[in-house]
C-alpha cells in the first residue's frame, strides 16, 4: 500500500514541525523562569502545536505534540516531567482541537489562552497529586494570569504566522471561515 504524494507531504511536514518544536521547546527550558513562581514558561512550542493543527489538521498535530513530549523527556533525562507535560498537554490539546472547528485562524490566540488554562490546570493537578500538597492550589490564580497572557502571546503569534504563509501563498490552513 502506498501513500498517496498529500499525505506524503503532510507527514513530512509533521515530522519538520515536530523537530522544529523539540528545538524551540529544548531552547526555551535553557531559560531561566522570569518570574518567582517555578514552572511559568511562554510556552513557545505551542506556537508549532497550533500551526500543525490548522495547517496539517489534528492527527498530525497530535503526533508533532506528543513527538516533542516524548523526546523532550528522553533528551532531559527528566521522565517525571514527561507525566506534567502529557497531563497538561493532551488534555489542553483536546480542547484545542474541539475549538479549532470553531474558531476561525484570525482567532487562535483564545484558543491559545484556553489551552493554555487547561494546560496549566492540568499541570498543577498533577503536581498536587504526585507530591500530595494540596496548599499549591494557592499558585492557581497565578497560573491563570500567566495562561492568560502567555497563551495569548502564543496564540497570536501562531496567528500571525499563519495568516503571513497563507497570504504569501505559501501553505493551506485546514479552515473553511477564514
Amino acid at each position: 500500500m502506498t501513500m498517496n504524494s498529500d499525505k506524503i507531504k503532510r507527514l513530512a511536514l509533521a515530522s519538520l514541525l515536530a523537530a522544529v518544536a523539540l528545538i524551540v521547546w529544548y531552547i526555551e527550558a535553557q531559560i531561566p523562569s522570569l518570574t518567582p513562581v517555578p514552572g511559568i514558561k511562554l510556552g513557545l512550542s505551542n506556537i508549532v502545536t497550533l500551526f500543525a493543527l490548522y495547517c496539517l489538521g489534528p492527527l498530525f498535530a497530535t503526533a508533532v505534540l506528543i513527538v516533542r513530549i516524548f523526546l523532550g523527556s528522553l533528551m532531559t533525562g527528566q521522565m517525571t516531567a514527561l507525566f506534567y507535560s502529557l497531563l497538561g498537554g493532551l488534555p489542553a490539546f483536546g480542547l484545542a482541537v474541539i475549538l479549532y472547528r470553531r474558531f476561525p485562524v484570525k482567532h487562535i490566540w483564545v484558543v491559545s489562552i484556553l489551552m493554555a488554562i487547561v494546560h496549566n490546570t492540568g499541570q498543577l493537578a498533577t503536581a498536587i497529586r504526585i507530591t500530595e500538597t494540596p496548599a499549591l492550589i494557592a499558585y492557581y490564580p497565578l497560573l491563570i494570569v500567566s495562561a492568560i497572557v502567555t497563551g495569548a502571546f502564543t496564540g497570536l503569534a501562531a496567528q500571525f504566522l499563519l495568516l503571513k504563509l497563507r497570504a504569501a501563498g505559501s501553505i493551506n490552513i485546514r479552515d473553511k471561515r477564514h
